[in-house]
């Protein structure tokens, strides 16, 4: 069971009308809402399923009419602090408001989701959430408020999340003790340790505001009633209980009653123990993580099983953590692995001081070390959905892999048999274990020999867009290389193409693969990568690399310029360019930005050529030339493309893909998005999207959903033109792209 306490998503008045209603429900996910008078008092509940038979009843009053006159009023509730009827009750319904002697909703009471962890602060500790990293520094400022602040300093620096500290009352702990009493050895020295380590409450509660002006939650493992009252007075967003406490039930039943999130550490507890506080936990509606632990310091390897982290998993039905104790930074990242969504690691300057926790902890520099392990592990993790082949190993595929050829040249009509066909390398066309799909089916079209075989080339097998019936209401075209593209106008017959440049194709010569001229227009992509492994970089401070990509540019015009003689312009050739502003270690910050903008303002300035006009594009957060292990900082948020755009006195190729997976990345809405850089959108590259990395597919095959790309274009940028950038496409005769475009004109009139 879980309380919640936060009642604004639970509850409507009797005087809102069922839209109302019906909006918070949508809002909320719960698919309920409790109706209350004007003073708070519990009238009664309202369904997804009431809201929907009422509306299709078709009562005169419609949407409009009020909750209060549709309400179930024989809603069951439990009296807050009644957990045994609270729990009996979710037996029966999902949710359960607590009311007071009065009926005043206080609470509501719902069964615990799977996977479902805690608020801390402004950051949710959950299955699908990144991992909250601890730095347990504990003791280890050894009574010093400097050195805690040192401490919280280098904590911040190393990426935690939060600083964590103790506290303990010690008269209360352990009583009044006399000199010379007779104690065991470990507890002596224990005991003399804390009597000269301990902060005051002052100290402490200084330490909690540093922790927070660094931008991490402080939290504290409160050892006893009393601590756990001074914690929760401070305003710390969450306690924590150490392994020894885990059967102090008093001391933990205290803390839940305060309705302040317990994170709880299960080191040397059996498991009928762990049941049990779970039990406690769960009957009274805590919010909790449970933390796997072996309390051996250091932990030895063999000891540690982080396996059985699967079960706690299951034990707990909640999300999981992992507070370490054994050496180095590897354990930690496997635990992430494993499921833990919570790290707890002891945190040291030096493990040459005085106490036990200093020679388990980490430095600085490991930390930081093991917080980039955890976010190398998080970011591997995937999921468990069907396989699809990442933009790498898509390019890969076709390099190193294998497909079926024509041997000879195959007629159109002709039964195809064994002896046509071979499998050799590239992998453009159909994959080896296509070819006893291939073998006996009629071959649709004339398969030149030495070339691949498509999906389009065996009936029943591909998609083929009828390119003569395509028309759009803006311009539209497609890409091609100069080894291509007298085929593909001849097939497709667009507004304009876009020329696909490498660095080779600076070098040679146009007239070796294109004809005089050609009715259509011409828009080109400059190359990313030059000789030399040199990646376009237009806004790097360093300015022998800028100069040698501001060189590099200028020969792109050069080709555009003569390119552009074979083609109908009535302006300004385009040129798209990913400007640059990558990073290898982490996003740049504001002010990094704006100095990466500075420069390009200055790149342009020395590139401008009325004969051209520069079109940045827009970028994804990870760009897929690094593997995605590199960063982009520019032309990837709305707000900062426009104000680039307005400040730069430049246009953009809006690339479809590439802002959805930024949208996807940073949960931004990608409708708002197009709203916002539709008035500086000169062209569109289309192609669906999914996840964070799923770059290039295929018009339908993502999350894009295209009729309203359209919609937005018609208002923002009736003008821009556009071409389908579908990775592979030009294969087979620029297959991919006529099915892209079939399938965009069919969007385009919805």
């Amino acid at each position: 069971m879980i309380i919640d306490r936060d009642l604004q998503s639970y509850l409507v008045h009797e005087d809102a009308s069922i839209q109302e209603a019906a909006s918070k429900v949508a809002a909320n996910r719960r698919e309920i809402v409790f109706c209350v008078d004007g003073s708070g008092r519990l009238l009664g509940s309202l369904s997804n399923g009431d809201i929907i038979r009422w509306i299709g009843a078709g009562a005169a009053s419609g949407v409009q009419a009020a909750v209060g006159d549709l309400c179930n009023r024989r809603v069951r509730s439990a009296v807050s602090g009644d957990r045994e009827t609270a729990n009996r009750l979710l037996r029966e319904v999902l949710y359960v408001p607590l009311v007071d002697a009065e009926r005043h909703v206080v609470g509501v009471a719902r069964k615990r989701h799977p996977g479902e962890g805690i608020r801390i602060g402004n950051r949710t500790v959950a299955d699908e959430n990144p991992t909250f990293l601890i730095a347990e520094i504990g003791n280890n400022h050894n009574g010093s408020l400097e050195a805690a602040f040192a401490l919280i300093k280098a904590a911040a620096e190393a990426g935690a999340d939060a600083a964590k500290f103790q506290m303990r009352d010690m008269s209360g702990l352990y009583g009044k003790r006399t000199k010379g009493q007779s104690e065991d050895l470990g507890t002596e020295y224990v005991l003399d340790l804390l009597d000269r380590f301990q902060l005051g409450d002052e100290d402490l509660y200084r330490c909690f505001d540093y922790s927070a002006s660094l931008g991490m939650e402080p939290l504290c493992t409160a050892f006893d009633v009393n601590s756990a009252d001074k914690c929760r007075a401070y305003g710390l967003k969450a306690i924590k209980t150490a392994s020894a406490d885990l059967t102090n039930h008093e001391l933990l039943r205290h803390i839940v009653d305060q309705r302040i999130p317990i994170i709880c550490s299960t080191g040397m507890s059996t498991e009928d123990e762990i049941r049990e506080t779970v039990k406690l936990f769960q009957t009274s509606g805590a919010e909790y993580v449970m933390l796997h632990c072996n309390s051996t310091y250091p932990a030895p390897f063999r000891d540690i099983n982080l396996k059985y982290m699967l079960r706690l998993q299951e034990l707990c039905e909640s999300t999981v953590g992992y507070s370490g104790h054994e050496r180095d930074v590897f354990v930690s990242a496997a635990a992430v692995a494993m499921g833990a969504r919570l790290i707890e690691k002891h945190f040291t300057l030096s493990r040459d001081q005085e106490g036990n926790d200093h020679k388990v902890s980490l430095l600085p520099h490991e930390f930081q070390r093991m917080a980039e392990g955890v976010r190398q592990v998080e970011d591997s993790l995937g999921s468990a959905l069907p396989r699809i082949l990442s933009q790498g190993e898509k390019a890969n595929r076709i390099s190193l892999g294998k497909s079926i050829f024509a041997i000879d040249s195959i007629e159109a009509g002709t039964t195809i048999t064994r002896e046509m066909i071979e499998i050799r390398s590239p992998g453009q066309g159909l994959s080896p274990n296509r070819i006893d799909e291939v073998i006996g089916q009629r071959a649709r079209r004339t398969i030149p020999a030495q070339t691949p075989l498509y999906p389009s080339d065996i009936s029943e097998l591909g998609e083929v867009a009828a390119v003569g019936q395509i028309s759009f209401k803006r311009p539209w075209g497609v890409p091609v290389r100069h080894r291509d593209a007298n085929k593909l106008i001849a097939a497709i017959n667009p507004d304009f193409v876009e020329f696909h440049l490498s660095y080779r194709d600076l070098g040679i010569d146009d007239a070796d693969f294109l004809a005089d001229s050609y009715p259509c227009g011409l828009i080109v992509h400059a190359p990313e990568l030059f000789e030399g492994d040199h990646v376009l970089d237009l806004t790097t401070p360093d300015d022998d690399y800028r100069a040698r990509s501001i060189a590099e540019m200028k020969r792109v015009i050069a080709k555009t310029k003569a390119l552009a003689l074979r083609f109908r312009n009535d302006g300004p050739v385009g040129i798209i360019c990913n400007v640059g502003g990558f990073s290898s270690a982490r996003f740049l910050t504001a002010e990094e930005r704006a100095i990466c903008e500075s420069h390009l303002r200055a790149s342009i300035r020395e590139l401008a050529d009325a004969a051209v006009e520069l079109w940045p594009q827009t970028m994804p957060p990870y760009p897929w030339h690094f593997g995605g292990q590199r960063y982009h900082n520019l032309f990837v948020s709305s707000e900062d493309i426009a104000r680039s755009c307005r400040d730069l006195g430049v246009r953009i190729c809006f690339d479809t893909s590439h802002s959805q997976l930024a949208c996807t990345e940073n949960r931004w809405s990608f409708d708002e998005f197009m709203e916002t850089i539709g008035p500086f959108v000169a062209h569109v590259h289309m192609a669906d999207a999914r996840g964070v990395d799923g770059e290039g597919l295929q018009i339908g095959e993502g999350e894009i959903d295209f009729g309203n790309v359209f919609r937005v274009l018609n208002r923002q940028a009736p003008q821009a033109s556009f071409i389908p950038e579908i990775w592979q496409g030009h294969e087979n005769d620029g297959e991919g792209f006529r099915v892209a475009l079939q399938r965009l004109s069919n969007f385009e009139g919805r």
